[in-house]
């Protein structure tokens, strides 16, 4: 691979070469999919990441899961050319093509011991795909933020297979209904996560062209089927752990 010194390359120069690194590095078929489509690992195209958490992730990696850290596989002006064209996939279109600092440390929560150990590795297990949590939540810096953050920890399992999700919505679109996640409802575009599979697909409509209301036959007990109630016990100690009361 040809290294590039970014400061010197327009955006549409570094891009490009990054969608040339990332074919050979991350979209090799048991990783990411080509483009940033689904493969063996998570889909990153229109997951609505903004740079500073693709930045984090390329350079360092996210513990316990497949994803390793790039910062020693890559050189500086390759790594930032990945997150540049990882950027663009979620919409920025003028990404900050400059060298990530490699020095920079991600803020850590409190060392877990433990269940809430056990909680934690099975909040972002891997060998459950798309069907872990940390797939549409993110907790104590890991995960992806589709659903709003978590302000209150259930009490019991019960509790968390019987959450109520009064955020998703019925989304009305050609004939055709979806259980959504409104993002964004303006005058040029409406965005927002259709989570009739897993992972949830970013999607954008004209506004007139979808109806939102209220109310879905969505449930999150289906989303969490993978985990057995010992897991899930695990897992809730993991977040009254990590998320302040």
């Amino acid at each position: 691979m040809l290294a590039l010194s970014c400061s010197a390359q327009n955006i549409d120069d570094v891009v490009e070469h990054g969608e040339q690194v990332f074919a050979k590095s991350c979209a090799t078929g048991y990783c990411h999919g080509v483009k940033g489509g689904a493969g063996g690992a998570p889909r990153l195209v229109g997951r609505h990441f903004d740079q500073a958490y693709i930045s984090n992730v390329v350079t360092r990696g996210l513990p316990d899961t497949g994803m390793p850290s790039f910062a020693a596989k890559l050189s500086r002006p390759d790594l930032a050319a990945v997150i540049a064209y990882v950027a663009t996939l979620n919409g920025i279109t003028n990404p900050n093509i400059g060298l990530p600092d490699a020095s920079a440390t991600i803020p850590t929560g409190p060392a877990l011991t433990g269940e809430a150990a056990r909680g934690a590795q099975l909040f972002r297990d891997a060998v459950r795909g798309f069907g872990r949590c940390s797939t549409c939540h993110e907790v104590g810096g890991l995960g992806i933020s589709v659903a709003p953050p978590i302000a209150k920890v259930p009490a019991s399992v019960a509790d968390l297979k019987a959450l109520a999700t009064p955020n998703v919505k019925t989304g009305t679109m050609g004939g055709e209904s979806m259980p959504v996640l409104v993002l964004s409802e303006g005058k040029q575009s409406a965005v927002f996560y259709d989570l009739t599979s897993v992972p949830p697909v970013q999607r954008n409509a004209d506004p007139g062209s979808v109806k939102f209301t209220n109310g879905s036959n969505w449930r999150h007990s289906s989303v969490i089927a993978a985990y057995n109630d010992s897991e899930l016990a695990a897992i809730l100690t993991y977040m009254r752990a990590i998320i302040q009361p």
